[in-house]
């Protein structure tokens, strides 16, 4: 077990009637509280995080240094992380400054003029 994956004790409230149902829940499937609980969270944060519109929100605020890689890497994983921070390095490098070359012909042939009549005929 890694650091990370020790318990933390957390304290929040909650309105009665949903710790009573969680409670029920527990009950019936002969959980304890904090398990369920658990669950809950770990299946919400595991459909947060595939959302995409989840993603393009993480993504927004990593490109405008709101969130730093690592708060990214926890939020959407290693590998859609690295893709963003190889993105984010790509928007950070100037463009080339690459002119088109003069001695090169790239249509390698004559090219085609179409004349057009500006009445339409129709």
């Amino acid at each position: 077990m890694s650091a990370s994956d020790d318990p933390r004790r957390v304290h929040f409230q909650s309105p009665e009637y949903l710790v009573e149902r969680l409670d029920a829940i527990a009950d019936l499937f002969d959980k304890d509280r904090t398990d369920v609980l658990v669950e809950a969270m770990r299946e919400y944060i595991e459909d947060t995080a595939d959302s995409e519109t989840f993603q393009e929100l993480v993504a927004a605020k990593y490109y405008d240094d709101q969130l730093d890689f690592e708060t990214v890497k926890q939020l959407v994983g290693a590998e859609t992380a690295q893709r963003l921070r190889l993105l984010k390095s790509d928007l950070a490098d100037e463009p080339l400054d690459i002119a088109a070359p003069d001695d090169v012909d790239i249509y390698d042939a004559e090219a085609t003029t179409v004349v057009t009549d500006d009445v339409d005929d129709r």
